[in-house]
């Protein structure tokens, strides 16, 4: 049974702010993954799952689901070489980029499906997360730095940027 756009809206947007309010939750402790990448890494995670329930007109079969899990695997590798840990404790870069592939692969499985609606939505609510989350990154960053003196200032003040990933 194929789902209808209003399903589909509020599933994959459904995932994207559980992702994001985990990652408020984490921006709000300090920890390096925040907003963005856990609002994209939830989002690739409905994508595939959907996919894999076989959200296109036909139902998804063993060959597909196979090949869903290799490229999910495969893309993790991927992801992970363009995660760098610089030399401070809390300086790491490339988790949102190592996120975006993964979505990316969700959406490219979601193609292969012939499943358009889910990626179209899909791509729009990265694009937001990408644009948006990185305010909302700042945002928490520059109020939680003043209100708790966290090394976030500290790296902005030496010119170092910000603690925080891409």
């Amino acid at each position: 049974m194929m789902m209808t756009a209003t399903d589909l809206c509020l599933r994959l947007g459904a995932s994207v702010v559980a992702g994001m309010v985990v990652g408020l939750n984490r921006e709000m402790h300090g920890k390096l993954v925040g907003v963005r990448t856990l609002g994209l890494v939830c989002l690739g995670a409905a994508l595939v799952t959907m996919a894999g329930s076989g959200f296109s007109a036909a139902d998804t079969d063993a060959n597909a689901s196979r090949a869903i899990q290799g490229v999910i695997t495969g893309i993790g590798f991927l992801g992970a070489g363009v995660i760098v840990k610089g030399a401070g404790k809390s300086h790491v870069h490339g988790m949102t980029t190592a996120a975006a592939i993964w979505v990316t692969a969700a959406l490219g499985i979601s193609c292969g499906l012939g499943a358009y609606l889910p990626v179209a939505i899909g791509l729009i609510l990265l694009l937001l997360l990408i644009g948006v989350g990185g305010r909302i990154d700042r945002i928490i960053d520059a109020r939680w730095s003043r209100k708790h003196g966290t090394d976030g200032e500290k790296a902005e003040a030496s010119g170092q940027g910000s603690a925080r990933p891409d």
